[in-house]
């Protein structure tokens, strides 16, 4: 395993502040990749001291944008784009509350063109409190620094 401790979040997402949902990358290789998000009182999905579903489901997709940025750097490439396509089997056993450390990590199960379909596993510790597919798409745009 790589150490991406020093791999600013900035560099691998096209998302800028205050819709950064992912503190750090901590795994990415070929069968999966994991990140790190701390819920913070000023997260913008933080409501009654929880991070909500929705903010979940963005988590998601940006450890989605994560994994394929941190290629497009390794490969020199601009960071690109990339939607939400279709969330499935989307649940959560609860909302993470202020102050936690949820890990979230994905394993790709279908690439087809530019097209990737993931599991993906959101976790407190050693407790799963999300789980969702999710197919995300990328688009021909540059993420603007």
């Amino acid at each position: 395993m790589n150490s991406f401790e020093n791999i600013p979040i900035s560099k691998l997402i096209p998302q800028k502040p205050p819709f950064v949902m992912i503190d750090r990358m901590l795994k990415c290789d070929d069968e999966s990749t994991m990140t790190e998000l701390e819920v913070r009182p000023d997260n913008i999905f933080v409501i009654n001291g929880n991070l909500v579903a929705p903010g979940l489901a963005e988590n998601i997709a940006q450890t989605c944008a994560a994994c394929i940025g941190y290629d497009n750097m390794n490969r020199g490439e601009a960071i690109k784009v990339g939607v939400i396509g279709a969330i499935s089997n989307f649940d959560v056993a609860r909302l993470p509350r202020i102050g936690e450390k949820i890990t979230t990590t994905i394993r790709i199960v279908e690439e087809v063109f530019q097209m990737t379909l993931v599991e993906a596993s959101v976790q407190i510790g050693a407790e799963t409190i999300a789980t969702a597919n999710m197919k995300t798409s990328l688009t021909d745009a540059d993420a603007k620094n």
